[in-house]
Formats: structure tokens, sequence, C-alpha cells
């Protein structure tokens, strides 16, 4: 089934304000692409050549570490874009990207992009945004690595997922995660057996109750705090 490509690129934070006819245009330029779980969009350090829309499923960008393991730097879902520091920037693509699941997406060209940066300056504005959003979350990521043991990590993670699950989350919320540990494992810089135990740890503590892929947070200020407390602060 073909996609709607001029709603699609609507959704986004970098085209929402183009107006209906350069939309139309735009649409018209980018090439729909389709990928299976696991499925690479690109390769860390490979050349540039243009950024992507996100118009169903999900992307991991990620790089590998010297052990072989993945570090998964952000997940962007369903009406975000993807790339967009590279085709600013004129770099290469900074991390590897691949399906979450099985994916739609928009490939708008490096040359269309920057084109429309000159028509329409107010791209250059939601450029900005989306950058500023990224550099943040590589702060985050690297404040957590570096600063925090792996059960804050995985309760930033759990507290992160039902603030995205919940629009306004009561004290007591249920979510059900999509991710196994191994995929959470690669979120939060760890592996999977640590992050099993980091699960049991916090069930310990009476601040989650896991039931299979089922978690209970039974006072999420509690389990925020946890995360964000220096007490268990990683001296090393």
């Amino acid at each position: 089934m073909a996609i709607d490509k001029h709603s699609a690129l609507k959704r986004t934070i970098l085209f929402k304000e183009l107006d209906e006819n350069t939309l139309s245009a735009l649409a018209e330029r980018a090439i729909e692409q389709r990928f299976d779980k696991d499925e690479v969009l690109f390769v860390a350090g490979e050349e540039a050549l243009g950024l992507y829309v996100i118009v169903g499923g999900a992307v991991r960008a990620f790089r590998v570490t010297s052990d072989g393991r993945e570090q998964v730097i952000h997940i962007e879902r369903s009406g975000a874009t993807i790339a967009e520091v590279p085709v600013f920037d004129g770099g290469s693509y900074p991390s590897t990207a691949a399906a979450e699941e099985a994916t739609i997406t928009l490939f708008i060209a490096k040359r269309d992009v920057r084109q429309l940066v000159i028509e329409h300056p107010e791209i250059a504005l939601a450029a900005l945004k989306v950058l500023a959003g990224r550099l943040r979350q590589c702060a985050e990521l690297v404040e957590a690595l570096s600063l925090r043991e792996v059960g804050q990590r995985l309760a930033r993670f759990l507290v992160a997922e039902a603030r995205r699950t919940y629009t306004s989350p009561n004290n007591k919320i249920a979510i059900e995660l999509r991710q196994t540990n191994q995929q959470i494992a690669s979120l939060i810089g760890s592996v999977r057996e640590v992050v099993s135990r980091a699960f049991a740890r916090l069930q310990h503590q009476g601040l989650i109750l896991v039931e299979g892929r089922k978690i209970t947070i039974p006072d999420l200020p509690a389990l925020e705090a946890f995360a964000t407390s220096s007490d268990s602060i990683n001296p090393s």
C-alpha cells in the first residue's frame, strides 16, 4: 500500500511549517524505503547522502563498543527524522542506524534538504531544535554511563517508558516492555545478565513489580528519585 508522503512530512519537526506546495514538491522527491527488523539503513563513517523521515516503525542509532557490544544512542519512531547532523555539517554518518522493527522511511537527498533551507530559513530554526535535542540526549547518556550504576540507569529507562506511555501518569502505573533484556542492556550500556539482576534488585527494594514483561511501578516519583539520587552514583 502506498503511503501518504505529504502527511508523513507534515508530522515532522523539520518540515511541518512548510507551505502545502513546497511540501508536495518535497514529497515528490522523497524516496519510500522499507526495512525489516535489524536491517541497516547506514553505517557509521559512511558518506552521508541524506536524511530519513520515519513513517512507521522505529530506528535505533548506535555505535559498536571495543568489546563488540552495541551502545544505543537513541531510538526514533514515527514522525521523527534521523541523520540530520551529517546533512547539515557535511560529515559522515556519526552512528550506525538499523530498524528496531519493520520500518517504513522516506529518504530525502542532502542536496534537496540544503536547497530547502536556503529557500525556507524557518527549516534552519526547526533543525536547531532537533539538533539541540540530540545534544541533550547525548549529554544525558554520557552522564548516565559515567556516573550512574546499572540499577539507576534501568530505573531511568523505566521512568522514561512510563512517561512516554502515559501522558499524565499516576503514581502507580503498569507498562508492557516491548524490549528484551538484551535490548535494554544495549540502551543503558550494560549486558543482559547485569540488567536481569538489576530488575531483581529494584523489585526487592519495592520500586517495581515484575510479572514477565509487565512492570508495575507502585510509586513513580520514588523510582525517579532513585534514578537521579547521588547516593548510588558510581564512584569509578
